[in-house]
């Protein structure tokens, strides 16, 4: 509920306008990740695959892949129903669809998009496959307890992956002093802190990015650069560190 999908979007169309090729892979049930992207809720891998009675060879990359403003791809993983199966199992058939229409590497950067509560290994999934994690949170207390679970589950996976936490990115925070107590407590790089911004809530609602709705209101410039200056530190490929929860 801190705006991760709205910021991911947002980062994607960033990189986009660095030169990178990105795809972003929505891997939350609710499938609505990529929606200020494209519009509307495509369908998820999980039903492609269902529908075609899990015949890889009947799927082609335009039934999965489609394309967002600003030239970035967009999949939705989707999700098991509620209360059934794992998303982890999800994640992994996503994975491998798309590893099969030899679309996987075909790009710089893929930008997986998580739920924040990785309550289990199944959600903690997309860090099997990440170089680095980068952690969205708020300077409310709940935010950051969500967080400091994500930060154990990094560290866990550190062990036997090449994975690294880029660092943390606050959002809608007019106050950092949680945000401040929490790094001085786990020492860990904070990327940008956005103040809290009402355009960037009333995008979601529009189903547009910043990037988007900034052809029409200039003003709204400014609020793209904090997406801009993200994407440069990733880009930067930082050292990252393992993180201590």
């Amino acid at each position: 509920g801190i705006g991760k999908p709205t910021t991911s979007c947002n980062i994607s169309i960033a990189l986009a306008r660095r030169g990178e090729k990105v795809l972003q892979i929505g891997c939350d049930p609710k499938h609505d990740s990529t929606f200020t992207l494209t519009g509307f809720l495509i369908p998820t891998i999980i039903d492609t695959l269902q529908s075609k009675d899990y015949h890889y060879e009947d799927i082609w990359s335009e039934d999965v892949i489609h394309k967002g403003y600003g030239g970035v791809d967009c999949v939705e993983a989707g999700g098991p129903p509620a209360g059934a199966g794992c998303g982890g199992y999800v994640v992994g058939e996503t994975v491998k669809l798309l590893k099969e229409l030899n679309a996987f590497y075909e790009y710089d950067i893929i930008l997986f998009d998580v739920l924040g509560d990785v309550v289990c290994g199944g959600f903690a999934a997309p860090l099997n496959y990440a170089d680095y994690c980068v952690i969205i949170t708020d300077n409310g207390f709940d935010a950051l307890f969500a967080a400091n679970r994500i930060t154990a589950s990094i560290r866990e996976k550190a062990r036997t992956h090449p994975l690294r936490l880029a660092g943390l990115v606050g959002n809608r925070t007019s106050k950092r002093d949680l945000i401040n107590k929490y790094v001085e407590a786990c020492p860990m790089p904070v990327i940008e802190v956005l103040p809290l911004i009402e355009d960037i809530r009333v995008s979601r609602v529009k189903g547009k990015t910043l990037f988007e709705m900034v052809g029409s209101e200039p003003s709204l410039n400014y609020v793209c650069e904090y997406y801009l200056d993200i994407a440069d530190q990733i880009l930067s490929q930082p050292e990252g560190i393992v993180p201590k929860e």
